[in-house]
């Protein structure tokens, strides 16, 4: 990845910011303007000019992974190298994520350095995030791909008196071994009436008979995540969850179509929202439509009520509908999409079809 055209666009915002440079603190937006992938970091970045800071357990992971910054590491504080490097890059006046930084990093911020100016900034990296390229789409198919292979290795393994934390730990096992590194979030798998909780922890709860099982997944590659949901029935369901099914699915697909370049995320989440309502389940659909997915589980642009987000061309987000009942159980469907100007392409290959196990 050519991650100096990241740092490039950033930059490009600093008049508009009236800043001379910006400090980026939240790891997750040092990583996509660098590369690195460690625990802790920093980068400053100027009109024309960057500086990397790190300490000496990454001396050398740093610099395998950014060798087109100077970096300074550290043994002490960050503190104590900050106003050289501003001086370094002739800035004074800096920009700092707002929401990348605790009271007490502020506080030091303005008592640990001197001739400094520093100024909050909003998600000027998130937003440019919002937008992969070619490389990071790659990355979140594979991701993807992991996830696909995971679901149909345990969809054949799925037992009578097995529990909802051992299928969980099956679709970890299975994803690490189809080349996963990693869960993009703690598995959700819910049996029977605790599909009625949208974002169920797994317990020791044992599968039986004619119970609805909902599994909301997925893998992390190279940084980067996927996110799906899949409702399956072991065994003949209830008639209720056979009933549900088919709105939510046509309501997912009803979100699917509204996607597109352009679109406004409150738009798309009418679309799918309004099957639901007019089936008399409005009220069983509490979250919102979906996410955007990249480096970060849960990112911008989001497709939710109340939201003037304008979802872009290159944006990756999660189309997931759902419908819950108390006591009885609950089906969501949910696809990662990648967002085209004329609309979206889903990117699982896994079939939403009401799988009777």
């Amino acid at each position: 990845m050519d991650h100096s055209i990241r740092r490039r666009r950033l930059a490009e915002r600093l008049d508009a910011l009236d800043v001379q440079a910006i400090l980026v603190t939240r790891l997750v937006n040092v990583r996509y303007l660098t590369g690195f992938s460690g625990s802790n970091a920093q980068l400053l970045l100027s009109a024309d000019d960057a500086r990397f800071f790190t300490d000496f357990r990454y001396a050398e992971q740093s610099r395998h992974e950014v060798p087109d910054l100077e970096r300074t590491v550290y043994t002490t504080s960050f503190f104590d190298h900050l106003g050289p490097g501003c001086l370094d890059l002739g800035v004074s006046r800096i920009g700092f994520e707002a929401a990348g930084v605790t009271y007490q990093f502020f506080q030091d911020l303005n008592e640990r350095t001197t001739g400094l100016e520093f100024t909050p900034v909003g998600p000027e990296v998130e937003q440019l995030r919002w937008i992969k390229d070619a490389e990071e789409l790659a990355l979140i198919r594979r991701a993807q791909a992991v996830t696909d292979e995971g679901f149909e290795k345990v969809a054949g393994k799925l037992v009578e008196g097995m529990t909802e934390r051992d299928l969980a730990i099956e679709l970890e096992f299975a994803m690490r071994q189809a080349g996963g590194d990693g869960l993009a979030f703690d598995t959700i798998a819910a049996f029977g009436e605790n599909a009625a909780e949208p974002h169920h922890a797994p317990t020791t709860r044992q599968l039986r008979r004619g119970d609805v099982v909902e599994l909301d997944f997925g893998a992390l590659v190279d940084g980067y995540h996927s996110d799906m949901t899949r409702t399956v029935a072991f065994g003949e369901p209830r008639a209720e969850i056979r009933e549900i099914y088919e709105i939510v699915r046509a309501a997912q697909q009803a979100g699917i179509d509204a996607v597109r370049a352009g679109v406004d995320g409150q738009d798309a989440d009418a679309a799918s929202r309004k099957v639901i309502e007019d089936a008399g389940y409005g009220d069983r659909f509490g979250h919102s439509l979906g996410h955007g997915v990249g480096l970060e589980i849960h990112e911008g642009p989001s497709l939710r009520r109340a939201t003037s987000e304008i979802v872009p061309a290159g944006a990756v987000v999660t189309v997931e509908p759902g419908i819950y009942l108390p006591g009885i159980g609950g089906v969501r469907i949910e696809d990662m999409v990648e967002v085209t100007e004329d609309g979206c392409i889903p990117m699982p290959s896994t079939t939403k079809d009401l799988l009777v196990l």
